[in-house]
Parts: C-alpha cells; sequence; structure tokens
C-alpha cells in the first residue's frame, strides 16, 4: 500500500526522492488564514521554556524556545533535555488528526514545539534517532510563521543534499531510514526578522 494513497486529491505531495531515505513535502497542507489563526494560537498559548543545553563543560541557552505536549507518559528526552508532556490542546489534537487522516499507519502521541524567534534562532546539524522514536521514525513536520530554509544532507555521501523552504502552513513528512542515514538543520538566517513556529508529531516508544 501506497503511504499517501488515500490523501484526498486537493492536497498534493510532492515526494523527493533521497539515498537512503523518504521526504514528502505539501505546501498547502493548511491554508493562509487557518495558519495564521494557529500561529497567533501557539505564540500567546502553549507554555514555552528556555532550555539549557551543557557542551564542552558550560551551559548554554538553546536557540531557541520549545515546549513538548502529548498523551501523559510519553516523555522524550534529547540533548540530555528531559521532556514532560503537556496536556493536547485542542487545536494541536486537531492538527494531528489532520495528519493521521491520509497517513493511515500513523499514531502520533507526541508533538515537539520550536519557536524561533527570529533568523537568530536555529537548530543545528541533526538526526531524530533517539532510542524512545523506535526503529524507522515516522515525523510530520508543521510550519507556521515566518518561512525558514530546511537543510538535509546525507551522513556519509556529500554529494547527497537537499534545501527546502519551509512555508507557512506546509508540511513535511520524514520517514523510512532517513534519520538513520541523514542530518538536517534550521540555519542561522539573519535577514529574517520574524518568528516561525514548527511542530514535528512523533510516536514515542514505550519501554
Amino acid at each position: 500500500m501506497d503511504l499517501f494513497n488515500q490523501v484526498p486529491k486537493k492536497r498534493e505531495f510532492q515526494k523527493i526522492n533521497l539515498k537512503d531515505g523518504e521526504v514528502w513535502y505539501m505546501e498547502n497542507f493548511i491554508p493562509p488564514d487557518k495558519a495564521n489563526s494557529y500561529f497567533k494560537n501557539f505564540v500567546e498559548n502553549i507554555n514555552w521554556r528556555q532550555e539549557e543545553i551543557k557542551m564542552y563543560g558550560k551551559t548554554f541557552p538553546v536557540p531557541r524556545k520549545t515546549a513538548w505536549y502529548g498523551y501523559e507518559g510519553f516523555n522524550y528526552k534529547y540533548s540530555g533535555i528531559f521532556c514532560n508532556p503537556e496536556p493536547w490542546t485542542k487545536e494541536l489534537l486537531g492538527i494531528k488528526r489532520v495528519i493521521e487522516s491520509f497517513l493511515p499507519d500513523s499514531d502520533f502521541n507526541s508533538v515537539l514545539l520550536n519557536l524561533y524567534r527570529n533568523g537568530s534562532d536555529k537548530v543545528s546539524w541533526h538526526a531524530d534517532d533517539e532510542k524512545g522514536l523506535g526503529t524507522n521514525p515516522l515525523i510530520a513536520s508543521v510550519s507556521l510563521g515566518a518561512t525558514r530554509r530546511f537543510d538535509l544532507k546525507h551522513k556519509t555521501d556529500p554529494k547527497e543534499k537537499l534545501q527546502l523552504e519551509l512555508v507557512p502552513g506546509s508540511l513535511v513528512i520524514m520517514k523510512g531510514a532517513l534519520q538513520h542515514n541523514w542530518l538536517h538543520q534550521i540555519p542561522v538566517q539573519k535577514r529574517i526578522l520574524d518568528p516561525r513556529i514548527n511542530l514535528t508529531f512523533r510516536t514515542i516508544v514505550s519501554e
């Protein structure tokens, strides 16, 4: 069964052929007016946190704000940061259910939210390959607010790389062996003055 055989015809996915992984991109997942409404709601109502990370014996603020929402008991740990979930909001649940409606085998139990306050906020090269995400994790990433560049590069083949401009209301699906074989980042873009919110829906595997 093709992953997107149940996608409504009005929803147009772009399949991006990558070596050792799968990425799908939908530019118009959320209409502009609704995307703007979600953005304002999340800026005002999400319990944003300024986490800190330890590197080289020193403590630094993470260059963005984050939040972790989901069902009770589905905790997440990455880069030494432990996340205990806040309860779902009706808006987050609504987006989750729409994504799941055309990803037949998906059952997301949590979402990591990132608030990039301007183009100086970033996330460095990494893979979402933590043990708690299971084997070949399926991750659905929704963008709201400012358009930001999304870079991917293969871990061992420098010729394999990709750049996407993630517009507000867009959806990226990462699946298959992508997290094992590729890294991704949101780089600094200092000319961008406006904030962006990213929702990454995930399935935490119970231990």
